[in-house]
């Protein structure tokens, strides 16, 4: 095709060269999207080029974690014994199933004014001796050391 003939030839003199009145093709469109728009569609030969490891996990965590959803602080323990704490009759000491009610690991936030047994799934080491040395006792399946 002869240069003469050419869209850009053409329309040189006119005001926009058929990029519009308003945007005149400057926005991001234009260049492919705005930060890592399209790394994984049309801009993917330089995602592999530059960041091969931009894609996937680390494969040192494991997607399985254990994962602690729901916790609770000493300081919060006295304000369910009020309302879920029971006392078994042989027994002088309350004890508050905290598994039973959702939780997954005690924190050791706060303070403790009374003795009780708690049952819970994982605790921690400043958890464990803030209860112990209130006289109470904490029955835990893991114990974990937060110092």
């Amino acid at each position: 095709m002869a240069t003469r003939f050419r869209k850009s030839r053409r329309q040189r003199g006119t005001r926009y060269c058929g990029w519009g009145q308003i945007g005149q093709h400057r926005q991001s469109g234009s260049r492919g999207g705005v930060g890592a728009a399209g790394k994984h569609k049309h801009y993917w030969i330089r995602t592999v080029i530059q960041e091969p490891n931009h894609f996937g996990h680390d494969s040192f965590y494991s997607s399985g974690r254990p994962h602690v959803s729901k916790w609770l602080n000493v300081r919060d323990v006295d304000g369910l014994m009020e309302h879920h704490g029971v006392i078994r009759e042989n027994d002088t000491m309350p004890s508050l199933d905290l598994s039973s009610l959702g939780y997954d690991k005690l924190l050791g936030g706060g303070k403790i004014r009374g003795r009780v047994t708690l049952h819970i799934g994982k605790v921690s080491g400043t958890a464990k001796q803030k209860v112990e040395a209130a006289g109470g006792e904490v029955l835990a399946w893991h114990e974990h050391n937060t110092e």
